[in-house]
């Protein structure tokens, strides 16, 4: 695997991440805290499938 191989899924791993932890946040707010950040679910969705929109594309622009 080539160096530049290595960083383009080394991008994607962190692409990921991010989507993940934004995922996370919305599992924290609907287990412990829905009744009183529910506002913040519309705000985050969006963010999460822009995310994940990001790191798919970027998947397939560089064949991984």
């Amino acid at each position: 695997m080539s160096d530049d191989e290595k960083a383009l899924k080394k991008q994607l791993a962190k692409l990921k991440r991010v989507a993940s932890e934004t995922a996370g946040e919305i599992h924290d707010i609907v287990e412990d805290t829905l009744w009183s950040q529910y506002d913040r679910l519309p705000e985050l969705g969006t963010l999460l499938a822009a995310q994940c929109k990001e790191a798919l594309e970027f998947e397939k622009a560089n064949g991984l």
